[in-house]
């Protein structure tokens, strides 16, 4: 262990280094509880109905108490034995999102105790504090906990494990509340969100329809082979059908993990299968392969004991690839490196190896939208549009000469165009809309533009007569009120400026974009390596609404038929007593300086 003065000399916001969130450093509370004796009390957590997020029932036979775990189990450990699928079960709260991809979670160690540190313990150094890291837009966070936990009728309300006596699962899922604000906070959700802060990657979504069983099933067996966390839904139609259960039953509008994909032996050729988890720990898929199916009579002993099958309701069991396409409707995936789920090309065979992972590089920027400054709405607001924020983004291009073999060059030739374009993948995401008791996402897009490089500006933003007469060349598609909306694209080297947007303008919201661009494209007769420069090229602070109106009344009185100023009706205007606070100053200097490069009759208010 180190405290926060000994810590390594590595980047605040990094795995190694996280955030302290709420300024709370977890080896300084630890060790002043072991010399004084106390268990850690968490006021900044409070075991109370602010914490739940939900109202209070008023039947006092559902009052709910904050134990700690000794006091529910005399048994209570961190971890029992090593963690896996099964040690999630979801409570009396709707976050199965969330506990999904926690069982995705437990698959790879590597990443597990990424969100949940080693060498914590009910028992060596207890002292009733515990603490985990999440990805929060472009940095780690370590949230800091007491093990007090919500308890109605001597049970956990919300997640437990299926033993009753490991508690991990329950102490992340309450890091996590706190962190986003409360336990109420989780209900309903995407399992993208979760995926996102436990990895810090990137989540696609897939309808399954758009490939082949067979494929699906290779594509997913190579993601889980790289690292990647799996899950999949049966989208519900409305409201009503959420949590029906199927004749095959499986529930709807519900996050399945996907935890492994075999290839069975049977007396008569193999079985595709993929094996997913319930999070409620219990109601199963009950068709073909499923725990007790007769599919498993034709399947040695040994093969049974290779894949652990097990015949326990515990919501995990096998599907086979086939029934799994007819039967759920989307994948969603989330890797550390944001490669394609499933490629073109992806090959059939069971046996073949996966893709090697892809080298990308990634730029990042922490953004807000401004109301009544960078806050301007969709392409349907046309006079606001153009004030977002903006991001120009360049794509170079290097040759490299590169011997091919024949197969190589057949590859080359077929795809020559697409080889002279660069891959990027861009990520728009909303922060902290999820608010206690409530979740209020905005519908957002952002959208690309090719700007030529004769017309590039340099640290100005494009004004409202350029994306007048401009389409986008890429977008996130349509508005759409989720925390992250992305796309890849295929781009020529150039210049670009991403343009990020809520629908309605003078929405205030803070924002995180985040670019990846692919490197050691070899596709064609020349190995380009597409590199970014990334950077904002427009951002005002907030104007007041009371300088705003002195500022556009004094620049029309001045500005004439014309809606121009020279240099010293500009200097009038800043020292004509109108301009009382810096932000409108900034203003005033940004119209100046708009003006003189632009040569534009634009106000940028």
């Amino acid at each position: 262990l180190w405290d926060s003065q000994s810590r390594p000399n590595v980047a605040t916001g990094s795995i190694a280094n996280p955030v302290q969130f709420r300024g709370q450093d977890y080896v300084a509370l630890l060790d002043a509880c072991i010399k004084s004796g106390s268990l850690f009390s968490d006021s900044t957590f409070a075991p109370d109905q602010s914490s739940i997020g939900m109202p209070t029932d008023p039947d006092p036979k559902k009052e709910i108490k904050w134990l700690r775990p000794k006091e529910i189990s005399a048994n209570a450990v961190f971890v029992e034995d090593t963690t896996c699928t099964t040690d999630i079960c979801q409570g009396q709260l709707g976050d199965c999102w969330l506990l999904a991809a926690l069982s995705c979670l437990t698959m790879h160690p590597n990443l597990f105790v990424k969100v949940v540190p080693p060498n914590q313990s009910l028992t060596e150094s207890y002292a009733g504090i515990f603490h985990f890291t999440f990805w929060q837009y472009g940095e780690w966070v370590e949230v800091v906990v007491d093990d007090r936990l919500p308890v109605r009728g001597g049970r956990l309300l919300f997640s437990y494990s299926c033993t009753r006596n490991e508690y991990w699962s329950a102490l992340v899922e309450k890091a996590y509340a706190k962190l986003i604000g409360s336990y109420g906070s989780l209900k309903g959700g995407n399992i993208s969100e979760a995926m996102e802060d436990f990895t810090g990657g990137i989540a696609y979504s897939l309808p399954v329809s758009s490939r082949t069983p067979r494929i699906m099933w290779k594509a997913l067996s190579d993601a889980l082979s790289r690292g990647s966390l799996l899950s999949c839904f049966i989208q519900a139609s409305n409201y009503l059908e959420i949590g029906t259960v199927t004749a095959e039953g499986l529930v709807k509008g519900h996050a399945y993990a996907i935890t492994d994909t075999d290839t069975v032996k049977k007396s008569a050729g193999e079985a595709l299968l993929l094996r997913l988890r319930n999070p409620w720990g219990f109601v199963e898929y009950s068709g073909p392969w499923s725990d007790k199916s007769k599919d498993w009579d034709d399947v040695n002993a040994a093969e049974k004991k290779r894949i652990e099958l097990k015949n326990s309701e515990d919501g995990e069991f096998w599907i086979s690839a086939e029934d799994f396409s007819k039967l759920f409707g989307t994948v969603e995936l989330c890797s550390v490196d944001p490669d394609p789920i499933v490629d073109e090309d992806t090959p059939t065979d069971p046996d073949s190896p996966a893709a090697p992972i892809s080298s990308w590089s990634l730029s990042s920027h922490k953004g807000s939208w401004v109301s009544g400054s960078t806050a301007g709405g969709s392409c349907t607001y046309p006079r606001s549009f153009w004030k977002n924020p903006q991001f120009q983004l360049v794509l170079a291009e290097h040759d490299d000469d590169h011997a091919m073999t024949p197969e190589e060059k057949k590859v080359a030739e077929n795809q020559k165009e697409k080889a002279k374009q660069c891959t990027v993948l861009v990520e728009l995401l909303q922060k902290n809309r999820r608010k206690k008791d409530k979740v209020n996402f905005l519908h957002i897009a952002f959208h690309i533009y090719k700007v030529r490089e004769e017309g590039r500006l340099q640290g100005l933003c494009l004004d409202q007569s350029f994306f007048s007469s401009q389409q986008p060349v890429g977008s996130s598609g349509k508005y759409q009120p989720l925390r992250a909306v992305w796309r890849e694209v295929r781009l020529d080297p150039g210049n670009y400026v991403i343009l990020a947007s809520t629908y309605s303008p003078n929405q205030p919201a803070e924002f995180f974009l985040r670019v990846y661009s692919k490197t050691g494209n070899n596709l064609g007769t020349k190995d380009f390596t597409c590199s970014t420069g990334f950077i904002m090229v427009m951002s005002m602070p907030p104007v007041l609404p009371e300088d705003r109106k002195r500022v556009q009344k004094t620049f029309d009185e001045m500005a004439g038929p014309d809606d121009k100023l020279n240099a010293k009706e500009f200097m009038k205007l800043v020292n004509s007593g109108s301009v009382l606070h810096e932000s409108a100053l900034i203003l005033c200097y940004a119209l100046w300086i708009r003006a003189l490069v632009l040569l534009s009759a634009s106000v940028c208010v």
